[in-house]
C-alpha cells in the first residue's frame, strides 16, 4: 500500500505541474506562455515567483516520493532502482533550485547555476527514462524512445533560444518548445507510474 501511495505521487505530480503552467500565468497579464520560459515565473522580481514557490516545492516533494516509490518497486533490479534514484536527485534540485532574473537584467551566479541545474535536472530525467523502459517491455520501450526523441528535438530549439532569453530579443515559441518538453515529460511519468501501479514487486532479473 505505501508503495502504491508513493508511485501515485507520480501522477500527482504532473497534474499539479500542468495546473501551474495554466493557471499560475493568469496571474501575470504581461506573461506569454507561447514566448517566455517556464523559470520566467519564478524568476527573482516575477510578480508570480511568490505563488510558483509554494506549489513548486509541493511538486518537487512529490517527485522525491514518486522517485522512492519506483525504487520500491524494483526490489533487486537495478534498472528500477537507477530510474528511482535519478528521479528522487531531480526532485531535490528542485528544492534548492537557484533562480533566474527577468530579461533584461544583469546576469549574474545564480543565472549560471540556473542553467547548470537545468542540465543536470534534464540528464536525471533522460536517465530515468531510459532505465525506466529497460525494466519493461517493447511497447513501453518504443513508447519511452519517442519521449526521448521529442526532448531531443524541442530541446534543441530551446537551446537555439535561449541566448536570445538573456539578451532580452524576441523568443516568438521558447515558451511553445518548453511546454512540449514538459509535456512529455509528465506523460511519461504519468504512464510510468501506472505501469508499475499494475506490477508486482520486481525481482532481480
Amino acid at each position: 500500500m505505501a508503495r502504491k501511495l508513493l508511485l501515485s505521487c507520480g501522477i500527482l505530480a504532473s497534474l499539479l505541474y500542468t495546473a501551474m503552467l495554466v493557471f499560475i500565468p493568469l496571474q501575470w497579464p504581461a506573461y506569454s506562455s507561447a514566448s517566455q520560459a517556464v523559470s520566467e515565473l519564478s524568476a527573482i522580481g516575477a510578480p508570480t515567483r511568490p505563488l510558483w514557490l509554494p506549489f513548486g516545492t509541493m511538486y518537487t516533494l512529490l517527485v522525491v516520493a514518486f522517485g522512492l516509490g519506483v525504487w520500491m518497486s524494483g526490489a533487486n533490479q537495478r534498472a528500477l532502482r537507477i530510474a528511482g534514484s535519478a528521479l528522487m536527485t531531480s526532485g531535490v534540485l528542485g528544492l534548492v533550485w537557484p533562480p533566474m532574473h527577468l530579461r533584461g537584467a544583469e546576469l549574474t551566479l545564480t543565472d549560471t547555476l540556473h542553467i547548470v541545474w537545468t542540465m543536470v535536472t534534464l540528464l536525471c530525467t533522460l536517465l530515468a527514462i531510459g532505465f525506466g523502459a529497460a525494466a519493461f517491455g517493447k511497447r513501453f520501450r518504443a513508447y519511452s524512445i519517442t519521449t526521448v526523441g521529442i526532448f531531443l528535438v524541442f530541446g534543441i530549439l530551446s537551446f537555439l533560444d535561449a541566448p536570445k532569453v538573456a539578451a532580452n530579443l524576441p523568443t516568438p515559441f521558447f515558451g511553445v518548445w518548453e511546454r512540449v518538453n514538459i509535456g512529455a515529460s509528465s506523460l511519461w511519468m504519468v504512464v510510468f507510474a501506472l505501469v508499475l501501479l499494475r506490477q508486482k514487486v520486481l525481482t532481480a532479473v
